[in-house]
């Protein structure tokens, strides 16, 4: 890469959805790079213009057919994968479940959605839900269901 090309390079920006529901919360492996079979949550890329609450939605519903309410931003996180060449700013968000029944959407890119318990999530971890945890932030700790 020649130096002009990555001096107007920018990280990309996008949402991950903590999606509560019965004290559990929803989560799936990986298909693609970065992070190809670890685990993450719902969410993705923010389009142009778009508000981050109305990415929260629109990316689960697209990858998980459920529908969310409640949505407020917890948490951010900057994950930088030089291997891949690929950088990403990811925005948390926390949910509450409001409906639908949970299917793999986007077969190609996560698999396995279910509901999972916080302290007994599947490993390894993508990146920035390593670094979610090692924030410490539980979405059921002082956070309203």
């Amino acid at each position: 890469m020649i130096k002009e090309e990555k001096d107007n390079l920018k990280p990309g920006v996008g949402t991950a959805v903590i999606v509560r529901k019965d004290g559990k919360v929803l989560f799936s492996k990986r298909l693609k790079n970065p992070g190809y079979n670890k685990w993450h949550f719902p969410g993705g890329g923010l389009e142009w213009f778009e508000e981050i609450e109305d990415c929260a939605i629109r990316e689960t519903k697209e990858e998980t057919n459920v529908d969310i309410k409640n949505v407020r931003i917890v948490k951010v996180t900057n994950a930088i994968y030089r291997e891949d060449n690929d950088h990403y700013v990811t925005v948390w968000v926390v949910a509450d479940y409001a409906g639908g029944e949970v299917k793999d959407m986007e077969p190609n890119k996560a698999v396995g959605w279910d509901w999972y318990e916080w302290d007994k999530l599947p490993e390894p971890y993508f990146l920035p839900v390593k670094q979610l945890l090692d924030t410490g932030y539980n979405p059921f700790y002082n956070e309203s269901k």
